[in-house]
């Protein structure tokens, strides 16, 4: 009798897997349709992400093979390609978090990861770092592989006019420039004149016709300006039209206070709605968006973090490991003991009260380290 609950269980749980999975793809399904709505007046850009739909429903199909022979291999992939930055902003997790003295992986390391990666199905790619343009050769990188989606997440400083060469054309790259609001919340956190530095870097990408998106850290202090409609305004006016609201997470000590409060986190989602009715452009928040479609997306296999110098993790808010690229293939990594045992218990993660649950119980997710 225990064992016919046990795999009545087992299957229940594998039955929930499933429906998270057609969710998420068709979460991604959606996201790409109104990326394509949102550049209708782009034609070169719309017929971009026309394609992207048709490649995102053949991957799924790679994925879903790969899941009935026991693989789960997750839609999307975060990779950090560095931990080096240009600048040293107030409360970045990275610097906080990232000390390893290993070295980053190759040139050749990077495409070849990237290249199981696309013959596994993942097909949407994070690209963090530090700071990744440290890392030029990226674009070349990235060139090679039009049916992975890469949103690279950078402080937008070494986007110049040789960068922006290399990338016209390349509508798979999409730069998504960090901000704080205005030049006072920007310039207290990254340093005197980056907001200005960024205006006229954000005005040479839009004059180049490049799909563009800002990701805006939101604090407790910074929330109002943010969340204006005249600020949203300008941005989109700027040819902005992929908008991510990133919740603080406070891992450095002394930033609990930036967190934001239980109204201001009621609040933004219904911010979110209001801005998707006003404006033809894509509207993001997170962690808000990963509780609509089922809790922590890592945990429940939604993505994988790779770091700078290999080590498959479950998100960059959790850095451990059991499993480095310079032993495993990524197909084996993906399938690692530390990360099944996540998946498997992905129902302690559900509620984070704002921020990484990942993080704010970090001690659990180590101690899964140690499960057999």
């Amino acid at each position: 009798m225990p064992s016919n609950i046990s795999q009545a269980s087992a299957t229940a749980e594998d039955h929930k897997d499933t429906n998270f999975r057609e969710i998420l793809n068709e979460s991604l399904k959606i996201f790409f349709k109104d990326a394509l709505k949102a550049t209708l007046r782009n034609p070169i850009q719309a017929y971009y992400f026309f394609r992207t739909i048709r490649w995102q429903k053949q991957a799924a199909r790679v994925r879903s093979n790969w899941e009935q022979q026991g693989v789960h291999v997750p839609p999307i992939m975060i990779f950090s390609i560095t931990n080096r930055c240009n600048l040293h902003c107030q409360g970045c997790y990275n610097q906080a978090m990232r000390q390893s003295p290993e070295k980053e992986m190759s040139k050749e390391k990077l495409e070849s990861v990237i290249a199981e990666a696309r013959d596994l199905g993942i097909s949407f790619i994070v690209i963090g770092g530090g700071e990744p343009l440290v890392r030029p050769e990226i674009v070349d990188i990235t060139k090679k592989f039009p049916e992975i989606i890469f949103l690279t997440f950078t402080n937008g400083l070494l986007i110049n006019d040789d960068f922006l060469l290399k990338l016209k054309g390349q509508n798979n790259f999409i730069p998504v420039i960090s901000l704080e609001g205005h030049e006072a919340e920007t310039d207290v956190r990254r340093g005197k004149g980056v907001y200005n530095r960024l205006l006229k870097i954000i005005r040479k990408i839009k004059g180049k016709g490049i799909f563009w998106s800002v990701s805006l850290t939101i604090t407790r202090s910074n929330f109002v300006s943010v969340t204006n409609n005249q600020f949203i305004q300008d941005l989109y006016n700027l040819g902005c039209k992929l908008f991510f609201f990133v919740e603080y997470n406070p891992i450095r000590e002394g930033t609990e206070n930036w967190v934001l409060t239980d109204e201001q986190r009621a609040n933004l989602l219904t911010i979110r709605d209001s801005f998707r009715s006003k404006f033809q452009a894509l509207f993001i928040a997170i962690p808000g968006d990963e509780e609509e479609i089922g809790g922590c997306l890592s945990a429940r296999g939604g993505f994988v973090h790779i770091s700078a110098d290999g080590n498959v993790e479950p998100c960059p808010f959790a850095p451990y490991s059991d499993t480095n690229l310079r032993d495993f293939s990524l197909k084996d990594a993906l399938q690692s003991e530390f990360l099944r045992a996540i998946r498997q218990n992905h129902n302690q993660l559900h509620k984070a009260e704002g921020g990484c649950a990942l993080w704010i119980k970090r001690e659990w997710v180590r101690s899964l380290l140690h499960v057999k």
